[in-house]
């Protein structure tokens, strides 16, 4: 089966990462996957706006770790991790997000522009506790809509944020109850969809154009800082320990 599906209807585009037997971990299919169907909703005239969604009741572990370790990395040409931080799609994005939303998974669901998630759904940055950095552009979106202390304690910590808070703070459009978020996000969608084409398009393109949201300028200027981690025996020790279920020993090199 593909580890992405789409559908297409209604002006709107639904892409399902469909990997439910490893938490809908991103590794390079996936990406391509993503990043193929993003290509797809921006040159088709029929569609006004997509989903992004997860399989099996979890929206997306994060980047695959043991194809870390193996030396693969889920990025793409252009669009980056998953196939997406780096170039959302000049349309509208929303993310449905089921159960968790962890590391990568999390900075997909920071790349929609909008987000509907059931109550008991969970969004982190637990990369600290792997000794990785959160790098697909989660430390540069989150501060932008939490409060400093609150994306802070979150990206330090690596502790996880409930749905219920995330939507009090705004991070979340919508809440629903558990297993229908993507029933609520494509409730969104279809308001979405019913309006004029183009001009939903360039009202997206200008509103995160003001706020600087994909923040590409800074997207690179942050590797500068996180190269180094992602090549360090830490990284690799943090893997490690996640796939063997214990605790990391850092060296700090």
């Amino acid at each position: 089966m593909s580890s992405v599906t789409t559908e297409f209807a209604d002006g709107v585009a639904v892409i399902t990462i469909n990997r439910p037997e490893a938490k809908n971990a991103v590794n390079l299919d996936v990406a391509e996957g993503i990043a193929a169907a993003v290509e797809e909703l921006d040159a088709r005239d029929d569609l006004t706006v997509g989903i992004l969604t997860g399989a099996g009741g979890t929206f997306c572990a994060g980047m695959d770790l043991k194809g870390f370790t193996r030396g693969e990395r889920p990025f793409v040409s252009g669009r980056g991790f998953g196939g997406l931080v780096e170039a959302p799609p000049s349309k509208p994005l929303i993310a449905a997000v089921e159960g968790w939303a962890l590391a990568g998974g999390c900075e997909l669901a920071l790349s929609a522009d909008l987000i509907v998630a059931a109550r008991d759904a969970r969004f982190g940055l637990p990369e600290v506790k792997r000794g990785l950095v959160a790098a697909a552009g989660g430390l540069l979106r989150l501060p932008k809509i939490l409060p400093y202390q609150l994306a802070m304690e979150i990206a330090l910590t690596g502790e996880p944020l409930s749905a219920a808070r995330a939507h009090e703070f705004g991070l979340v459009n919508r809440l629903t109850e558990p297993d229908d978020a993507l029933a609520g996000a494509r409730q969104l969608a279809a308001t979405v969809a019913a309006n004029g084409p183009m001009a939903v398009r360039a009202t997206k393109q200008v509103l995160s154009m003001a706020i600087g949201y994909t923040d590409a300028d800074l997207i690179t200027e942050q590797r500068r800082h996180i190269d180094p981690v992602f090549a360090s025996q830490d990284a690799q020790e943090g893997a490690l320990a996640f796939a063997e279920k214990r605790a990391p020993r850092w060296t700090g090199k």
